[in-house]
């Protein structure tokens, strides 16, 4: 009996002292998540209308300019930059990454040879023991998370499509909602998507000052590494959103798993009370017997 309640005091030590590294995680976090979650509030509206005058001016030009980031050709060779943290504890967050990645190589690009350059560790150490072709060249990036890190590897995905590397280059990452939502995302970031033309809508004619030619040519690249440094900053918001609510549920679980042992310890120790008692009236009445 006595063996049984020195385990269950040990195991709520043990409950008490990692429901105590929880708390501290989910505080971490959350001081995080602030400063994660006004970069991407305040980046978000400046990239989206961005994207959409470079897909509004590419999708206006009358095919006499040869755009070699929006070459649409024949699809054999896929770049997938798939967008993970380098730390776990968040929950299923990672793991939802690699199988929307997964999913969507499954849909959309079935016999294509598929290469995936990772931006943190969890997702090169999962794909590549899936059996991908990765490349950990910038998996190192939120080490040092700014936009000249970003923009080095967007400038590197610019150029192996320029030099048809790859025929297409789609970015899987988790937009932040909420501290407690993400949403899982598959985007096409080469070649750059013409925006659909809504019927018996009028022509946009654009006035390009400097020529057109200069204008898109500056224009385009700056765009796009624009448009990576947003998925980026959302992944960045989304990984502290869900680790601080993953530590909040296991601090939660922690307090029922005490209640569960405080009562099973109060049995177990009323349990041996009674039994030192019958023993001691046992005794006694044998000494008077």
């Amino acid at each position: 009996m006595a063996g049984q309640l020195k385990e269950v005091r040990n195991r709520i030590k043990s409950t008490q002292s990692t429901q105590q590294i929880t708390k501290a995680m989910k505080m971490v976090s959350a001081a995080k998540l602030r400063r994660a979650q006004d970069a991407i509030t305040q980046m978000r509206p400046y990239a989206r209308k961005l994207q959409d005058m470079l897909s509004n001016i590419i999708s206006s030009l009358e095919g006499d300019m040869n755009l070699a980031l929006a070459d649409q050709r024949t699809v054999n060779n896929v770049l997938f930059i798939v967008v993970t943290s380098d730390r776990g504890l968040c929950g299923g967050y990672n793991a939802n990454l690699v199988k929307m990645t997964r999913a969507t190589i499954a849909e959309k690009y079935p016999t294509q040879n598929i290469t995936i350059w990772n931006i943190g560790k969890k997702g090169y150490e999962s794909l590549t023991k899936l059996g991908f072709n990765t490349n950990a060249d910038f998996k190192d990036i939120f080490l040092n998370l700014k936009f000249e890190t970003v923009q080095a590897a967007a400038k590197a995905a610019m150029k192996a499509f320029e030099n048809k590397e790859f025929d297409a280059i789609e970015i899987v990452y988790s937009e932040f909602k909420n501290a407690a939502t993400q949403e899982y995302k598959s985007e096409p970031f080469l070649p750059i998507p013409k925006m659909e033309k809504k019927a018996n809508a009028k022509k946009t004619d654009f006035i390009f000052e400097p020529q057109k030619e200069a204008l898109v040519a500056k224009l385009m690249p700056k765009i796009l590494n624009t448009q990576l440094f947003k998925a980026v900053l959302d992944a960045n918001a989304s990984e502290h959103g869900a680790r601080m609510t993953a530590m909040d549920k296991a601090s939660e679980n922690a307090n029922e798993l005490l209640k569960s042992l405080k009562i099973s310890y109060n049995r177990a120790r009323q349990a041996a009370i009674t039994t030192e008692l019958t023993e001691i009236v046992s005794g006694a009445a044998a000494l008077n017997g």
